[in-house]
């Protein structure tokens, strides 16, 4: 019982201290509100046409939401020594991370919301598969925390965790086939897509929203749980070797 209350107070006092704030409201609004109207610009396409925009939408916001908000909030805190005492509170590593995660997870699954709800009012979505989508989506948050939470524990400023985040970002919305597909991608860098976790979610929410995917659904669902557990090993990895030893 100790260690859930410990974990409800550090994800509370993450969520008024760090989700709350006016920058960070802002951001998971106007971000998503602007890549919407970019590939809607872009596309020429008529409103009935915005339904095949939101995957792509939808994963850059979590991805880029999620890794921004986890650069800030464990290396800030990692820099100005607070984390050691979050390390004395009664409760495990394990616990502590996901405690010190659920809060950007939850950022994620947000800023997804805001194209959906945007679209929601020019075209039907109806016809949706929300029994994927809503999985995909959650599983995308998780593995894209992890993701920022990896690089996070990884550097020691903020400007770094920025930096190297950017070094994986940009290359998984290109590669992860929502601009192109994959099998017209060059097969050099072919490979490199399956190396990302984004691919498999985009490839359910293709499916989702009624576009063709590559893969079968259920090996998409598997390696995103494959990534989520590898991710957040690797990260409790490093904390335990850089932060604690």
């Amino acid at each position: 019982m100790k260690q859930w209350i410990a974990f409800w107070t550090i994800l509370g006092k993450d969520t008024r201290s760090y989700y709350l704030k006016p920058p960070n409201i802002s951001w998971g609004l106007l971000f998503p509100l602007a890549w919407t109207g970019m590939f809607f610009i872009r596309s020429g396409s008529g409103l009935g046409d915005i339904v095949s925009l939101l995957p792509g939408v939808v994963t850059v916001a979590i991805l880029f939401g999620t890794t921004s908000v986890l650069a800030v909030t464990v290396t800030f805190e990692k820099k100005g020594r607070t984390f050691e005492r979050l390390l004395l509170a009664p409760i495990s590593l394990e616990l502590l991370m996901l405690a010190k995660t659920s809060g950007a997870i939850l950022f994620g699954i947000a800023n997804a919301a805001v194209p959906v709800v945007m679209a929601a009012f020019f075209a039907d979505l109806s016809h949706v598969a929300w029994g994927i989508a809503v999985p995909a989506v959650v599983l995308m948050a998780i593995a894209s925390t992890f993701l920022g939470l990896f690089i996070a524990v990884s550097v020691s400023e903020v400007f770094e965790a920025q930096t190297f985040s950017n070094f994986f970002r940009f290359p998984m919305i290109f590669l992860c086939g929502l601009f192109f597909p994959i099998a017209k991608l060059p097969i050099v860098v072919r490979p490199l897509s399956y190396l990302f976790p984004v691919t498999y979610g985009a490839d359910v929410l293709h499916a989702a929203f009624g576009a063709e995917n590559t893969m079968p659904l259920g090996l998409d669902f598997a390696l995103l749980g494959v990534f989520c557990a590898v991710l957040f090993a690797l990260s409790l990895h490093n904390i335990r070797r850089r932060w604690i030893a």
